[in-house]
C-alpha cells in the first residue's frame, strides 16, 4: 500500500513538473528538486542550439514517455541556466548524469549518448 501511495505521489509531482516545464526544460524555481528523491533520475545537461544536444532531443523525449513513473528524465539548458552547469560540474555539453533514488550520482557521460546506451544504463540501475 505504501508503494502505491509513493508512486501516486511521485506521479503527481512529475505531472506538475512536466506541466510547468518551459520548452522541455526545467523552470529555474524547480532546480532545487533535481535530482528527484525516490526515483531514478537522468539529467541531460545541454543547450537547445547545440548540435549533439539537438540530435539527442528526440531520444530524450521518447525515453521520457517510455520510462514515465519508472524514472525521471530531464533536460536542462545550461546556456539559459548557467548556474546549473556549475552546480552539476559540467565542463562540456551534452553531459548526462544518472542518479539513484537517493539522489547519489552513479554514472556520468559526456557527449552524445544514444538510446541504447541510455537504456543500458537505466537497466544497470534496475529500471526496465
Amino acid at each position: 500500500m505504501v508503494g502505491i501511495i509513493k508512486r501516486a505521489l511521485i506521479g503527481v509531482l512529475m505531472m506538475f513538473f512536466c506541466m510547468s516545464a518551459a520548452s522541455g526544460s526545467v523552470l529555474a524555481a524547480q532546480f532545487e528538486d533535481v535530482p528527484f528523491k525516490g526515483i531514478v533520475t537522468m539529467i541531460d545537461l545541454g543547450a537547445k542550439k547545440c548540435i549533439p544536444c539537438k540530435m539527442m532531443a528526440p531520444i530524450i523525449k521518447k525515453l521520457k514517455k517510455v520510462y514515465e513513473l519508472k524514472a525521471e528524465i530531464i533536460f536542462i539548458d545550461v546556456w539559459e541556466n548557467r548556474e546549473q552547469a556549475e552546480r552539476f560540474g559540467v565542463r562540456a555539453i551534452p553531459t548526462q548524469i544518472f542518479f539513484d533514488p537517493y539522489g547519489k550520482e552513479v554514472h556520468r557521460h559526456v557527449g552524445f549518448m544514444g538510446e541504447k546506451e541510455i537504456v543500458a544504463q537505466l537497466k544497470k540501475m534496475g529500471i526496465d
